[in-house]
């Protein structure tokens, strides 16, 4: 365990370095696509589409995980998503950048804690900490350092708006993501030396009926989530342009301080976040998120909506913790890998709504996030009236 605390220093360095370039490209792709003139309804598909995608290898990620190890799945998929990052940059073929976005998992929404997680982060901080507190503290400090980090990657977006005045709206997006690309490369090295606790013998061939049950609960929870992650934030970035005009600049100013906002959270999380029943944080902090990002639907100025995202950051960011932990809580320790993946496959099916947004936002403004809010509000209180009973919690 000693020599497995000490290399955890090199998980947290590349989910800092991985959470620089994967939120540039997730908060710049929406607008990169946007600028070379394709209309908002097929943005929208496009992102449903890399979904999909993502649903399909994500079972194959977490047999890798469970079988060889989650150390490896690790590594795999931070190298794709390098090498998307480094092809969106070769190429301005629609298609070719499809295909990366695949490859890398470059979807879904741009919040603090998309760069703090990928393939196998959930499943060898479970396996390597078997004790609740100290998976919460160590999610704490994952999503902590992701999140705070993300600043930077907003800071890029941001500085798109000096840059495109010499070199040109499209070229600034692509020499920005080869700036990703880098970052992400950087990430993918401190995982080769991260060391993970010795596997048990996987001795199912997709898991054990005790974890199958557990999971279907988390899934139907996470599900209602998803579907109101999916149609509210993938295209955030887009809507904000939209609804409020606002540039690059400012949109990445915006994240950034949501991204502080999330780390604080998380932090403090990583702090007292024990000392709370873990159940009622994971549930309330979803329900009161999905009412923050509600209201930033309605709000008639770009201020207020930026002030109820932070709040729904902020929110996110210390009940996160705890969620993670009830999402593995009553997994056995050799299904993590399939568990985790398939809770993923399930969220990301569940995000195919995305594919609505674009329509959504083109028949009302305000709709997609009215919406969004509504199911995770519904999530929350599904998610504590499944879970109420269960004797580890």
């Amino acid at each position: 365990m000693e020599s497995i605390d000490k290399t955890f220093k090199f998980l947290l360095y590349s989910r800092a370095f991985r959470s620089i370039g994967i939120i540039y490209m997730t908060l710049a792709l929406p607008l990169y696509l946007s600028a070379m003139n394709i209309n908002i309804i097929n943005i929208g598909i496009i992102f449903a589409a890399v979904l999909f995608f993502m649903v399909i290898t994500a079972i194959v990620y977490g047999e890798i995980g469970d079988r060889i190890g989650f150390r490896y799945e690790l590594i795999i998929a931070e190298f794709l998503a390098f090498s998307a990052a480094l092809i969106i940059f070769l190429s301005t073929n629609i298609y070719i950048i499809i295909i990366a976005m695949i490859i890398g998992g470059i979807g879904g929404g741009a919040g603090g804690l998309r760069g703090a997680f990928s393939p196998g982060t959930n499943a060898i901080i479970a396996s390597n900490y078997p004790d609740a507190k100290d998976r919460i503290k160590r999610y704490g400090q994952i999503i902590a350092i992701g999140s705070g980090m993300s600043i930077f990657g907003s800071l890029l977006l941001s500085m798109h708006s000096f840059i495109s005045g010499f070199i040109g709206v499209l070229f600034a997006f692509r020499i920005l993501f080869l700036v990703a690309a880098l970052f992400l490369l950087i990430s993918f090295i401190c995982l080769l030396f991260v060391k993970e606790e010795k596997r048990p013998r996987k001795t199912t061939k997709l898991m054990k009926n005790t974890s199958l049950k557990y999971m279907s609960k988390i899934i139907v929870a996470n599900s209602l989530g998803g579907i109101g992650m999916g149609i509210a934030i993938p295209l955030l970035p887009l809507w904000l342009e939209i609804a409020y005009n606002a540039n690059s600049l400012t949109i990445g100013i915006i994240f950034g301080i949501s991204y502080i906002a999330i780390s604080l959270g998380s932090y403090l999380s990583s702090r007292i976040g024990s000392n709370f029943n873990i159940l009622n944080t994971a549930s309330y902090s979803r329900i009161i998120s999905g009412v923050a990002l509600l209201l930033m639907g309605i709000s008639p100025f770009l201020v207020l909506a930026a002030i109820f995202f932070i709040i729904r950051t902020f929110i996110a960011g210390f009940g996160s913790p705890a969620r993670n932990t009830v999402n593995v809580k009553g997994i056995d320790v050799e299904d993590f890998g399939t568990a985790s993946s398939v809770q993923g496959i399930a969220t990301r099916f569940s995000q195919l709504s995305s594919g609505l947004s674009g329509y959504l936002i083109d028949y009302s403004i305000p709709l997609p996030l009215e919406i969004g809010g509504v199911f995770q509000i519904l999530s929350g209180f599904v998610y504590k009236y499944l879970l109420k009973d269960h004797k580890k919690l």
